[in-house]
């Protein structure tokens, strides 16, 4: 049995069907996604979902579905599946699957009555393009194929309604049509790689409802526009290959194309290449020169503190140092230009967060393990040094250097940790003063710094003297009376919550606790913070504990850091209990990893949502796929492998 295989059984139950979602992705910022039964649940949800620059910067569903119909004398058998009111399913699709499979590229197989037909699809990596090869694996009697494309035309934000405003016009191109619904959106091409028929037969589809817009207390009926369909004969042993594009393309050259798309594809045959596939799909290349991360899909795009935390293991955890490096050069300027005049980057969002700059360096000492501390000194020295001398010299202006050496920062009004939710416009977890990740990665990277400068002395005595002054008053300000470490401390007030925030105190490469204070923290999270999915946000012991994402935007946010359970956060707390433990931790790991493993084929298969409730049954909760998340688990892996290695 293949690795991400799922029969009949699982099929054809829509309470499990409907529940896992299918991904697939270009380098161009635009995706493929939907369930595996081509039910869509979510308004972002489509066959061909793409960003629309005249428009601005977010996502358009363009093509939102294709339904099939099988027709033999002259019965017709239709394979799509809607959903509408009162929980009715039409035309209910899903009974004729016998099989589904997404180890290599998405692959379903139908049968009706004596016809099996396999349908396959590939998302075009550097095209706005879906691929769907229909292939006729056997049946008695001459064949027909009725295509109905489903189009949307909006903004994934948004739902559309029947409308008069439509231009129903549409032009014949090579074995098919082109159409726009909308000025400013691109044409859409659909085409297959031999001639069909068009009928055009123009009909709004009314009331198509999207569960899980429903579940998130959001607007979730929409109506959706099928210009006519087309037709066209199949035989025995025949392919056939629709495209759907933004631009048009050479018809009899589509199964070539198709045949070089899958063989660029990692097949998901395993954990680790179901991570690697994952990792890949977060790639954004906008144009030829830039190279960024997507923080996760549906809906994230370049965030600062992810792209800089998601970097070594999306890129070196699957020995892939080249695209760190495009991607760092390309994240440079930017950071440059909000050190020197706080300007703000069209694509890197939240640049001025105070700890993105602390990431930075953390990502850069990943690079240096990795390829050697010599290649790093000559490619990036001179950028930390840039950093160390901006944050020491106290100009970012949400974060300052106090007479301890311990970082000061701001964050009573807004939010400007990682944990950033907010209500009516202030943060949920109001952090402020002393934060212990950011004086924790500050710590690291005034000691990397040192390294990278060429020991001692090399960084300047001011620095061995910073590190000296912190390593004394970081234990002094977070280390409490029950051995674990405040969360944060501002004047006279201290948090006494129990967060995960201090296993980066312990994960970082350079840290200013004892080998006793690390172990006193590795057992107050694995106490009260460890989960199968990750670690929780808080502690169920904390005043406060909200463990269920679930409800209204309100009430989600409410919960969001106050006991969900994160993922990334098991990839920092398996570091640091490997350095704590080294080889006598590995089986504790290995075991860890087993529920991550499970995953894959839950949610969205192949890869890890978001967030997880931090209660059993821990579901899956948030974004259907985190960068973040993807890099840590895959860097545990890399890390593991290395000490099984030795």
């Amino acid at each position: 049995m293949s690795y991400l295989e799922f029969d009949k059984t699982v099929m054809i139950n829509l309470q499990e069907s409907l529940s896992r979602e299918v991904l697939r992705t270009n380098r161009k910022g635009a995706y493929h996604c939907t369930t595996v039964v081509d039910c869509n649940t979510r308004k972002y949800h489509g066959l061909l979902v793409m960003p629309v620059s005249e428009l601005g910067n977010e996502n358009h569903v363009i093509l939102s579905s294709f339904d099939e119909t099988v027709i033999q004398h002259g019965a017709e058998f239709n394979m799509g599946l809607h959903k509408y009111e009162n929980e009715n399913y039409s035309p209910k699709g899903h009974k004729y699957i016998r099989e589904y499979n997404c180890d290599t590229v998405p692959r379903t197989m139908y049968r009706v009555g004596g016809v099996i037909l396999s349908k396959e699809k590939v998302f075009s990596m550097y095209e706005n393009r879906i691929l769907i090869k229909y292939t006729l694996e056997d049946a008695h009697s001459a064949t027909t194929l009725r295509f109905r494309p489903f189009l949307a035309f909006r903004n994934v934000k948004e739902l559309t309604q029947a409308n008069g405003n439509i231009d129903q016009s549409y032009a014949e191109i090579p074995n098919g049509i082109k159409m726009r619904l909308y000025p400013n959106y691109p044409e859409l091409h659909m085409q297959f790689n031999k001639k069909a028929k068009f009928v055009f037969d123009p009909y709004w589809y009314n009331a198509v409802e999207y569960t899980k817009e429903m579940e998130r207390g959001y607007p979730y009926k929409e109506d959706l526009y099928v210009p006519g369909y087309f037709e066209l004969p199949i035989k025995k042993g025949e392919t056939i290959i629709f495209s759907a594009g933004d631009k048009e393309t050479a018809t009899d050259h589509l199964k070539k194309v198709y045949a070089e798309e899958v063989s660029y594809r990692t097949p998901r045959n395993s954990f680790y290449n179901c991570l690697k596939n994952s990792a890949q799909q977060f790639y954004f290349r906008p144009n030829e020169t830039d190279a960024y991360l997507l923080a996760g899909y549906p809906w994230f795009k370049v965030r600062a503190r992810d792209l800089f935390i998601s970097m070594p293991g999306c890129t070196l955890s699957i020995d892939d140092p080249v695209r760190f490096e495009k991607i760092l050069h390309t994240a440079m300027p930017a950071m440059r230009n909000f050190m020197e005049r706080g300007a703000a980057d069209p694509v890197i969002k939240e640049a001025d967060q105070p700890d993105v700059l602390l990431w930075a360096i953390w990502a850069i000492q990943q690079y240096a393990r990795g390829m050697g501390i010599e290649r790093c000194r000559e490619l990036y020295a001179g950028f930390v040094s840039e950093i160390i001398r901006y944050i020491a010299g106290g100009k970012h202006p949400d974060m300052k250097p106090a007479d301890n050496g311990l970082l000061y920062a701001n964050g009573a009004e807004k939010a400007i940790t990682w944990m950033n939710s907010t209500v009516n416009g202030k943060p949920v977890v109001p952090r402020s003063g002393y934060i212990v990740e950011f004086n924790a990665l500050w710590y690291n990277a005034l000691c990397f710094h040192k390294e990278l400068s060429g020991g001692e002395n090399g960084a300047g005595q001011a620095v061995d003297d910073l590190i000296q002054t912190i390593n004394r008053s970081f234990p002094e300000t977070f280390v409490n009376g029950y051995n674990y470490l405040f969360d944060f401390v501002s004047g006279g007030m201290v948090d006494w919550s129990v967060r995960p925030n201090m296993i980066f105190a312990v994960s970082v490469p350079y840290s200013p606790l004892t080998r006793l204070q690390k172990r006193a923290v590795i057992d107050i999270v694995t106490k009260e913070l460890l989960t199968p999915k990750g670690l929780r946000s808080l502690s169920p012991k904390s005043e406060g504990y909200n463990p269920c994402y679930v409800g209204a935007q309100t009430q989600r946010d409410l919960a969001y850091h106050q006991g969900t359970a994160w993922p990334w956060l098991l990839g920092a707390y398996l570091e640091a209990y490997l350095c704590v433990f080294g080889k006598s931790g590995l089986s504790f790991a290995e075991r860890m990893l087993i529920s991550m493993e499970e995953e894959m084929k839950m949610h969205c298969i192949g890869t890890i949502p978001e967030l997880f409730d931090g209660n059993p049954p821990f579901t899956g909760r948030g974004a259907i796929s985190l960068a973040m998340n993807v890099a840590a688990i895959l860097r545990v892996v890399e890390l593991l492998k290395k000490y099984n290695a030795e």
